[in-house]
């Protein structure tokens, strides 16, 4: 090749590179879709084929009912994460900005979670100083809960989640780590990433659509921040970083 062309040739396979590349994300992303749907739908029918099989009392249809109804929260659940990422991906969240107190935010979150945390056996420490940022109140809130609740789930009996937060140069740090599995190098990035599982014959009902860690970022990034994971034998590390306002 002509020494000329050489740095076009370059510029032209990375760009092949990177279309391969989303066209695979893109591929793979509508299997997942139909894969989560697929799931709540078969129970649908099975159970109201089961039903309908022959005549119950009306206890019996009301059992299938209840049944059904948990089946159409999921799905109701997954399109409304499917179109919150959407408006994401076109920058259309428009965040309602107030002042906010993380402290008091995680406080609240540590009252909501706390039976669950208590069930599964684990522990919930809050530490560091008073921060706050601007930002819409649900939004953050939300982020922060499917953090929380990711690492609640992972978190062995027995063991503490730690929740930290710092304050530097006008950024706010909240640090969530729980001791747990270790996650390998190659999937930290990706961890972020919508329907993404490290091991894919996990049982998707027990772990959710797996869009949780995906709307944490697409919120952090709304609001000027950033997500970032790392994990080593001793914890995995969720770490969030916002613009820090005054109190």
């Amino acid at each position: 090749m002509p020494a000329e062309l050489v740095e076009l040739s370059i510029s032209f396979n990375e760009m092949i590179e990177r279309l391969e590349d989303v066209f695979q994300r893109l591929s793979g992303f509508s299997a997942d879709i139909a894969h989560e749907l697929r799931t709540p739908i078969t129970n649908l029918k099975t159970q109201t084929e089961v039903a309908l099989s022959q005549s119950r009392s009306i206890e019996q249809y009301r059992e299938v009912l209840y049944s059904n109804l948990e089946e159409y929260e999921r799905m109701a659940k997954m399109v409304g994460d499917m179109l919150f990422l959407a408006q994401a991906d076109n920058n259309l969240l428009k965040p309602e900005l107030v002042k906010i107190d993380l402290e008091a935010e995680m406080r609240n979150l540590f009252d909501y979670f706390g039976a669950w945390a208590e069930e599964r056996e684990v522990d919930l420490k809050l530490s560091g100083e008073q921060i706050y940022v601007q930002g819409d109140r649900l939004m953050i809130r939300r982020a922060l809960s499917n953090v929380l609740s990711n690492a609640i789930r992972y978190t062995p009996a027995g063991h503490t989640i730690n929740v930290i937060l710092e304050s530097s140069e006008k950024v706010a740090t909240i640090r969530v780590k729980n001791p747990g599995p270790v996650i390998p190098a190659e999937h930290l990035d990706r961890i972020f990433e919508r329907f993404y599982r490290m091991d894919a014959s996990r049982q998707r009902s027990i772990e959710g659509a797996g869009l949780g860690l995906a709307i944490a970022k697409s919120i952090v990034e709304a609001h000027g921040g950033k997500i970032q994971a790392s994990s080593t034998s001793e914890a995995t590390e969720f770490k969030i970083s916002l613009p820090a306002v005054g109190c």
